[in-house]
Order: structure tokens, then C-alpha cells, then sequence
């Protein structure tokens, strides 16, 4: 599992394929236990978080799904987010923002050609391209905020799958 550097992303993801079965993996994670994470596994979806006690507003969580399309050999697929439910929030501002910003557009082209002052919804427009940008900022904060924690995850991973020969890597 190569380190993350992509700095745009705001949802890393990683991809490992080993040498093994995926019904070995799936045991090694059941019987996986690391003391500030809690496991479960539905399926071949594991899902590793932070215990309440050490959870925060920016504490990530990681999901990896195990599949296998050739005998011996299983792939994890795993990417790092926030709470599923802060980041639905999350989107859900970014597209209300969107919706808004489309909206105010159309007024303004709509008062454009009936030659009336389009000031207002200009200034709106460009209102809602700072609210933008504060969110993705706001994001970044929280990855920031959250790179300890990810990074506990992303080494517990590591540890948990070191028995096995991996295979390639990549981010």
C-alpha cells in the first residue's frame, strides 16, 4: 500500500492485490483486533473506525472490499472517508450551493435580457462561489485534521496483511 500523495483528493483510496485467498483474508480481519478499532465485516466489506472514546468531528473511517478474480490471488480495495453521514451532509451542501448558484443564473440572464439591473443576483453568484470554496476548505481542514488517525488506519492494514507476499501496489 503505497503512501498517499495525491493532495487534491479529499477521499484517498489505495489498492493492494496479495497472494491469498479470499477466504484467508477474510479469517485474518475477523481475527484482527487493534485496540482503538472497531471491525466489522459484512461480507467481503470491511469497515475498521475509531472506538467512541477516541472518535472526533474529523475522525476517518476506512472501507475495503475483498475480492478475488483469479485463484490465490485477492485483492483490497479501500478508501479512507469521513462518517457516512458528515460526508452526505457534506454533499448535500455542495449541491444545494450548486443548485442555488444555477438558479440565481438563470434570474440573472432572465433580468439580462429584459434589461433590468442584474446586481443583486451578481453579487449573490459571487457569494456562493466563496461559500464553494470555503467548503472545499472546510474539507481539507478535516482531512488535515483527520491525517493522524488515517494514518493509524493505513498502518494497522499494513500490519494486519503483512503475512502475505503482495503482489503490486498502487495509491
Amino acid at each position: 500500500m503505497s503512501d498517499l500523495t495525491n493532495e487534491i483528493v479529499l477521499r484517498p483510496r489505495f489498492r493492494v492485490s496479495l497472494r491469498a485467498n479470499l477466504e484467508q483474508l477474510e479469517s485474518i480481519f475477523d481475527d484482527a483486533s487493534g485496540s482503538p478499532f472497531l471491525i466489522k465485516r459484512m461480507d467481503e466489506h470491511i469497515f475498521v473506525k475509531f472506538k467512541k472514546a477516541e472518535t472526533t468531528f474529523w475522525t476517518p473511517q476506512l472501507h475495503m472490499e475483498l475480492s478475488s478474480y483469479e485463484e490465490g490471488i485477492s485483492n483490497i480495495r479501500g478508501v479512507f472517508g469521513p462518517n457516512p453521514t458528515l460526508w452526505t451532509f457534506f454533499m448535500f451542501l455542495h449541491f444545494g450551493v450548486g443548485t442555488i448558484f444555477i438558479i440565481m443564473g438563470i434570474f440573472a440572464y432572465s433580468n439580462y435580457s429584459l434589461g433590468k439591473d442584474i446586481t443583486l443576483w451578481l453579487v449573490g453568484m459571487f457569494f456562493l462561489v466563496v461559500i464553494w470554496f470555503s467548503l472545499y476548505a472546510f474539507g481539507r481542514l478535516g482531512r488535515a485534521k483527520g491525517k493522524p488517525q488515517m494514518d493509524q488506519l493505513k498502518q494497522f492494514v499494513r500490519d494486519t496483511i503483512a503475512p502475505f507476499e503482495r503482489i503490486n501496489d498502487e495509491p
